[in-house]
């Protein structure tokens, strides 16, 4: 199935739109629901008109719906904000639309380790789901101290939106739930829900568990990628082509690849008569 094929962004596009499922308070959802009611049909827009994905949420809907199954790696989906920038052509209405969902309690947004300006998003009900399996886990080893996954969630999670936290700020919220210890705070450590910045230690950054293996796939599936269409002549491939090889250094799939690396401009894709081109992007 293309990258970019019209009877694929036909069916996700409508089944993106039909399993939405916004927050009545997030304003994203009431301006859609406004439009609905303008046009009087309430039906979904024409497949030329959101193609490129106009709209961030329906964009992010997809794109977890697209998100490679990874034996023996449980974590929920994702999706890179790099991704997003190559699909929405419009980038501040991307920046604009993931503040407000993130605002909204929608989804989170994390700083990954891949680049200064790699961000990943995830669906907040994802999230929870993805701290309630490391729990489960950990919940079978010796130790105590489990409780501050209950106040992480309930008070952090709640009232911090940032994608980060000082450690006193990340203290007094977990006190709220119980006296906190250093203890609970390396335990949230060891879970991978926090990691602490390398240029702060006194600052955390908010992560998503068990992702450690996938950033270093997505790290060397980029180098991969770019050193395969810079061994072709003219530094291109066909989309086509391209997207039946196969890659050795990533579990990440190429579509999640291709849309990563041309939102961030290492790769462009180009309309030729034979059909999409992708090429490596000029220094």
């Amino acid at each position: 199935m293309s990258l970019f094929s019209l009877k694929s962004c036909s069916f996700y596009v409508a089944e993106a739109r039909r399993m939405e499922n916004i927050p009545e308070s997030s304003s994203i959802g009431t301006k859609r629901r406004r439009d609905e009611e303008e046009s009087g049909d309430g039906k979904t827009p024409s497949l030329e008109l959101d193609l490129t994905f106009s709209d961030t949420l329906v964009a992010l809907r997809i794109m977890r719906a697209h998100f490679p199954h990874i034996p023996k790696v449980s974590v929920e989906p994702f999706i890179l904000k790099s991704q997003l920038y190559s699909s929405v052509k419009n980038r501040t209405l991307v920046d604009r639309e993931l503040e407000i969902l993130r605002r909204d309690k929608v989804l989170r947004v994390f700083k990954l380790n891949t680049g200064q300006d790699d961000h990943a998003v995830m669906f907040l009900d994802d999230y929870i789901n993805q701290i309630d399996r490391v729990v489960k886990r950990i919940e079978g080893e010796k130790g105590g101290g489990n409780e501050v996954f209950g106040w992480f969630k309930t008070h952090v999670l709640n009232s911090k939106l940032e994608t980060g936290i000082e450690h006193q700020e990340l203290c007094s919220l977990l006190s709220l739930g119980g006296k906190v210890k250093d203890s609970h705070i390396s335990l949230l450590i060891k879970a991978g829900i926090i990691t602490r910045q390398l240029i702060d230690p006194n600052m955390y950054w908010f992560a998503i568990p068990s992702i450690g293996s996938l950033l270093k796939g997505l790290s060397q599936g980029r180098k991969e990628i770019i050193s395969l269409l810079n061994r072709q002549k003219y530094k291109e491939m066909m989309l086509a082509s391209l997207e039946k090889k196969r890659l050795r250094m990533s579990p990440l799939d190429m579509r999640f690849h291709l849309r990563d690396l041309i939102g961030s401009g290492h790769l462009r894709s180009d309309q030729t008569p034979t059909g999409l081109i992708i090429r490596v992007s000029k220094d």
